[in-house]
């Protein structure tokens, strides 16, 4: 089956981010396809290469990282959400005269369509977080 993931709140503040990580794995190890995954609303905190949690603490952004590396996933920001939350990229630092990024280099920035588009092409659409 070929799964589009959408997540919709960050990496520490709700469990939404952790079952989407544990849901795409768990696909990816039994075979399944993750055609996208689309970082929405609070979500795109996932997104952000800053992050830097304490030792004993799960480091989420590089867990996506991994897991996109591992399986060549195509994981993908709202540029609107990550925008307001003051996240971006080289090409939104320079659109938006910021002098710094902050998007780890597995993720992407880029529109809604993508989302449309994962719906589109996957067998199912799974949603985490409100």
């Amino acid at each position: 089956m070929k799964f589009a993931i959408q997540v919709n709140e960050g990496p520490y503040q709700h469990q939404a981010a952790d079952s989407a990580y544990f849901f795409a794995k768990a696909a990816l190890e039994k075979g399944h396809e993750i055609f996208r995954v689309f970082f929405y609303h609070d979500g795109v905190n996932n997104a952000t290469r800053l992050t830097t949690p304490p030792q004993d603490d799960r480091n989420v952004v590089e867990r996506w990282a991994e897991l996109a590396e591992q399986h060549d996933l195509d994981m993908v920001v709202c540029v609107a959400a990550a925008q307001r939350r003051g996240m971006v990229d080289e090409g939104e630092a320079k659109r938006n005269g910021k002098d710094a990024t902050n998007i780890h280099p597995r993720f992407r920035i880029s529109g809604l369509g993508q989302l449309v588009e994962a719906a589109i092409q996957a067998d199912r659409l799974v949603v985490f977080g409100d």
